[in-house]
């Protein structure tokens, strides 16, 4: 009896240990379980262990937004007991979210890398309903179900106002005529510590909107308003060529922006928690709307360019004297400050004998703050056809002086041009008034004549058979390979499936140059068209039919095993999480990348293994 209750004691002592070991690997979810719309809360995932190789959350639902985190704390603890000493150690990654409207949402689970194994949580169901009460300082309410510290910190965060932090516009001028450039600027003025700031220009009616590149990183100079000194930043120029008469309105432009602020912690404790002695607080900030009054412009003259601003125009001519046949280049030159890329192409009017091509148009134009600045160059190139003196006359340019507000006509220099008999090479016509006077018939072929008997013929030789033979077989050959093409080409279904991961590759390549561009949004776009094109081509399934169940599904029935088809959906899953993931936007496009690539290559390995 004795030596049963030890076997079942051991069995016991076994079993807790399996389900401790078990424990440590599972990822921990605390959120809480209804907030009101308008409101903050935390989410956070506890793992029983510090050696986590890799953490990535489940993609947020729509309704819900991440506005900070992940924040990484990490815990410790040492105990001994009669002499035996045992130790524990934890770490939390916690993300802040915003309840934007009613609904009960499902975040998936979160996922974990520890020593080389995959781990996962439960999913976390949120309720919203409700309407969260007013903070009175315009600022969400910070939801206290899950920690009360967090309500402290996001009270810290709520403390920005209207004049800690604002955008100011201002145009170069707020009446000007048809076509005549603004220069618009929005500046940024900032007491808090602002870590990043985004917008996106609307399509304005009315303008033709150039942005000004500005140097980079921006700096910051100091400016006192009312009373106060504020860190101000020249933060976006767009330079604005109205195309409409009237009032146009430049509407209000919302900023998104990340205010970092300081926790009201102990140094200590922050120290032992990762450094998180901070929080990243989104705001939006509304930067005003504008109105600029246009009036048209006078009555346009005859032969009126385009043009308003203040222009010069020259030309040159590459040759002055030159043989019938030959090409001549007049080059144009319109250059000073306005709209130069509008401009009508100068006209010039070339003697009706030469033969005209159209004119090659260079760009040597910059903008700039007061507009775009530089030279647009025309070069026509001609040809006379027939010998004699020519004139090619001025060309001429009307445009709108915006300083002397009247129209103004400027012009080029006339150019003599001789044009002397040409040689016949060149398609010119010849003057035969001195080389074929007297003369009725010209000779058919001058020079040396090679003649040949009368039986020294080609045909009946060898190399007439020859002649034969070769492009018979070459016929032959060039049917059987052709044959064999039209075969493989006839199954569209075995030739999509076996470009597959050609494609994939191609729409990888061109993501990791998106990546070197830190184009982000295209990136992410373009690495999903690579693993959802990479299993539509493979399966013969339609793009729009695909989901992550019919993926596992199709997979597993070619042979591909579970794990290389988990790797594969959770590289999708990634690739949708990370596009609007905080914190370090390439590192997270190089992680996605990888995840991708190594997927696909995975799966095709398998598929050729299963074949084999």
């Amino acid at each position: 009896m004795k030596l049963t209750n030890r076997y079942i004691h051991l069995i016991l002592i076994g079993l807790i240990a399996v389900v401790q070991q078990v424990s440590a690997q599972q990822i921990q979810v605390h959120a809480p379980s209804h907030v009101s719309a308008g409101e903050n809360f935390r989410i956070a995932y506890t793992v029983n262990t510090q050696d986590v190789d890799e953490f990535r959350a489940g993609k947020i639902p729509g309704g819900l937004e991440v506005i900070a985190g992940p924040y990484e704390s990490r815990q410790s603890s040492f105990q001994m007991i009669n002499g035996h000493t045992s130790s524990s150690s934890s770490v939390t990654f916690t993300y802040t979210l915003y309840a934007e409207k009613n609904g009960t949402y499902t975040i998936p689970p979160a996922h974990a890398t520890i020593g080389g194994k995959k781990i996962a949580s439960a999913s976390a169901q949120i309720r919203v309903s409700g309407t969260a009460q007013n903070t009175g300082n315009g600022a969400p309410r910070m939801h206290n179900d899950y920690d009360d510290e967090q309500q402290q910190v996001r009270m810290a965060g709520s403390r920005i106002s209207g004049s800690d932090l604002f955008i100011r516009v201002t145009a170069s001028k707020h009446k000007v005529h048809e076509q005549e450039p603004i220069l618009l600027t929005y500046k940024v003025y900032t007491l808090v510590n602002l870590t990043n700031l985004d917008y996106h220009m609307p399509e304005l009616n009315g303008f033709h909107s150039q942005e000004v590149k500005l140097p980079l990183p921006r700096t910051a100079h100091r400016e006192v308003v009312n009373g106060k000194a504020y860190n101000c930043f020249t933060w976006s120029q767009f330079v604005m060529y109205p195309q409409m008469t009237g009032k146009l309105k430049i509407p209000a432009l919302t900023f998104t922006g990340m205010v970092r602020q300081r926790r009201n912690i102990d140094p200590f404790e922050a120290m032992f928690n990762g450094g998180a002695d901070y929080v990243e607080v989104k705001r939006s900030i509304e930067a005003p709307s504008l109105t600029i009054e246009v009036a048209p412009l006078p009555k346009r003259p005859e032969g009126f360019s385009g043009g308003v601003g203040r222009f010069n125009i020259s030309s040159q001519l590459n040759k002055k004297e030159v043989k019938a046949g030959d090409p001549i280049t007049l080059r144009v030159v319109v250059s000073g400050i306005g709209n130069l890329k509008l401009l009508k192409q100068p006209v010039v009017n070339f003697p009706k004998d030469f033969d005209k091509y159209d004119a090659k148009i260079t760009d040597k134009t910059k903008l700039t703050v007061n507009g775009v600045e530089g030279n647009m160059i025309y070069d026509f190139l001609v040809v006379p056809r027939n010998q004699g003196q020519y004139t090619i006359p001025p060309v001429e340019m009307t445009y709108y002086d915006v300083i002397a507000n009247a129209y103004k006509t400027i012009k080029t220099q006339a150019f003599k041009l001789a044009v002397l008999p040409g040689d016949g090479k060149k398609g010119a016509s010849a003057d035969f008034s001195a080389t074929a006077k007297d003369q009725d018939i010209r000779p058919i072929k001058t020079g040396k004549v090679k003649l040949h008997e009368i039986d020294d013929f080609f045909y009946g030789t060898w190399e007439f058979f020859v002649s034969l033979l070769v492009p018979f077989l070459a016929f032959v050959v060039l049917l059987v390979v052709f044959r064999k093409r039209a075969l493989e080409n006839a199954d569209l279904v075995k030739m999509r499936g076996k470009r597959a991961s050609k494609v994939a590759a191609k729409r990888l390549r061109m993501a990791y140059k998106l990546m070197m561009e830190s184009r982000q949004d295209k990136f992410y776009d373009e690495v999903l068209r690579a693993l959802w094109g990479y299993v539509g081509d493979k399966m013969n399934i339609p793009v729009e039919q695909l989901s992550r169940e019919n993926i596992q599904e199709q997979l597993a029935a070619c042979g591909v095993d579970e794990s290389t088809i988990g790797k594969f959906v959770e590289a999708i899953d990634e690739c949708e999480f990370e596009r609007y993931a905080p914190g370090d936007s390439v590192g997270n496009m190089n992680r996605t990348y990888h995840s991708a690539m190594t997927a696909i290559v995975e799966v095709e390995y398998m598929m050729k293994k299963v074949k084999r």
